[in-house]
This record gives structure tokens, sequence and C-alpha cells, in this order.
């Protein structure tokens, strides 16, 4: 009885533990309106910028599924541009607790281990998942309508902030061994911004220079944004020869995949800094 007990209270030790930082993590970004505010309103101008000032030049490049209107097009790229960005502050708080000693002070308490990463992970895969909402509702507002039924959206949604949790473990590995908060935010542009830039968020792969195609089509953000955007406009939505299956399984494959990397890698960083 004793030996099966133990295990048992362990783990429900670190789930609570694991609520606790996430609702502590919470409460920081209520106590800050200025970043709160700022990172809700950030992915919102972005999606209002492309679609005024880009999107009378890019119409003519749209699949028949768009319906020629750039916000349907844009409006699954930048729910997966969205999912990338929200996992930044992960970086950004880990740092910060990091070079304030928060985290020593909580190496320091009879608490999980496992609390810590999974507890700012989960806090930031919630923040996301409001952000993503109030998106969503903008663009409903603008004019976008998904095609393939309400499971099709839910299930954008879900692959979505799938692959935004899996990046937060990426930017979790960044926060704990980079030292620098400077560092970490050119760490993140580098990454996050190319990347983006350098997909299907805002147009068509097909627009491209030859040598570039190549890696904008098979790169996880275009994966992800060709499954969100089969998920909700239809097949019609896809490159030749892609299925709405066959997108969202890769979409689904790039997700475990860099979780599987860098959530081993970030709780190695995180232990290596106990030392």
């Amino acid at each position: 009885m004793t030996t099966t007990a133990t295990p048992t209270r362990r783990h429900g030790r670190a789930v609570i533990h694991t609520g606790v930082i996430t609702r502590r993590n919470l409460l920081a970004n209520v106590r800050l309106p200025d970043v709160l505010i700022l990172s809700t309103v950030q992915p919102v101008v972005f999606m209002l910028m492309f679609l005024y000032v880009f999107g009378g030049a890019i119409q003519a490049a749209l699949p028949a599924a768009a319906k020629g209107e750039y916000v349907y097009w844009l409006m699954p790229g930048i729910l997966a541009q969205s999912a990338v960005f929200g996992s930044a502050p992960t970086a950004y708080g880990l740092n910060n607790d990091r070079t304030k000693g928060v985290l020593d002070r909580f190496r320091s308490l009879p608490m999980a281990r496992s609390a810590v990463l999974t507890g700012r992970t989960l806090s930031d895969l919630i923040r996301s998942t409001v952000i993503l909402g109030l998106q969503l509702t903008v663009g409903i507002a603008l004019g976008f309508r998904w095609q393939d039924g309400l499971g099709g959206l839910l299930t954008a949604i879900g692959v979505a902030l799938g692959f935004g949790y899996a990046c937060s473990w990426l930017m979790a590995y960044l926060g704990l061994t980079i030292r620098n908060s400077e560092a970490i935010q050119a760490a993140i542009y580098l990454v996050v911004f190319p990347m983006t830039l350098t997909s299907s968020v805002f147009l068509p792969t097909q627009t491209m220079p030859g040598w570039l195609q190549a890696f904008a089509e098979h790169q996880p953000i275009t994966v992800v944004a060709n499954a969100l955007r089969g998920l909700t406009l239809g097949p019609g939505a896809l490159p030749a020869g892609h299925t709405i299956t066959g997108e969202t399984l890769l979409a689904i494959a790039w997700t475990a995949g860099i979780l599987g990397v860098f959530a081993p890698l970030a709780v190695h960083a995180y232990r290596r800094n106990a030392r």
C-alpha cells in the first residue's frame, strides 16, 4: 500500500504546485495592465495592418476557397502566427524570474521541480487562448466566416494552441540559457520573424522566388497555417496535392517534434541552473 500511495501523493502534489505557479503567473499578467494590453492589442494591429495595407495587392494571388477576399487567407495565418508570438513571454518571464532570484526561492521551497516550467507554459497557453479568441472575434467582425463547420474551427484552434504550447518550451529553453534580457529579445526576433515572413501566413508561397519556395512550403509555420486553412475553409484552400488530414497530421507531428526536443532541453537547463 505504501509503495503505491507515495508516487500517487507525489503526483498529486505536483499537480497542486503547478496550479499554484500557473495562478501566480496569470495574476502577474493582470497586475501589469500595460503588458497585458500590449500583448492583446499587438496581434490585432498586425491583422488590421496586413489586411488593409497589403490585402488589395495580394487578392489576385489567392485560391478560389479564399473567395478573393484577403481576410479569408489572412485569418488562419494570423492564428498560426499568434500561437508562435504568444510563446515569447515564456522566455521573458523565466529570464526575469531567474535574474530577480525568484527561481532560487522556488528551489528552496518543498515543491515539485516540474511545477515551475509546467506552470509557466500553462499560464502562457491560457493567455494565448484568450488572445486567439479575441483575434477570431475581430476577424469575424471584419468578414471572416469559416466554411467547414464548427468542428473544423475548434480543431483548428486546438492545432494552433498545441503548436504554440510546443513553441513555449523552445522559449523556456532560450529564457533559461541566455543570460541577458536584450539578447533574449534579439534571439526571439531572429527565430520568429524570419520564420513567419517566409511562410504562407501572409501570402501563398507560390508567389515567392523558386529558391525560397522549397523552404517556405515545408517549414512548420507554413504547415500549421495550411492545416488551419484546410480545417476552416475546406480543401480548396490548400495547395494542389495536399489534404486536410495530411496537413493536420503533419502539423501535429511538428508540434510533437518541437515538444519532444525542447521540453527535455528546458528541464535540463533548469536543473543545470540549480547547481
